[in-house]
């Protein structure tokens, strides 16, 4: 792993995981920030109108594009299919 990346491709599927604490720190960051978002928008009561809803999901489709194009850039190898062992 170079030591710019925080994370690692998995051995099997799509995608990558944390290799260290900052690509932890990314994940920990973003659940924060779904979390904030959902109590800001929802609130308390649950009382959901529909325009509410919808900024919700275009606020959180945002959120996890940055995620995943911060995880993309920060990866040590390319994000492809993996079938483990047989590669």
């Amino acid at each position: 792993m170079r030591g710019g990346n925080w994370f690692k491709p998995h051995a099997h599927g799509f995608g990558a995981g944390p290799a260290n604490w900052r690509g932890w720190l990314a994940v920990a960051v973003f659940v924060l920030a779904e979390t904030a978002l959902a109590f800001a928008v929802v609130g308390w009561s649950g009382d959901v109108s529909a325009a509410r809803l919808g900024a919700y999901l275009v606020l959180s489709l945002i959120l996890a594009v940055a995620f995943v194009a911060v995880a993309w850039r920060k990866t040590d190898g390319a994000w492809r299919w993996r079938w483990g062992e047989r590669e």
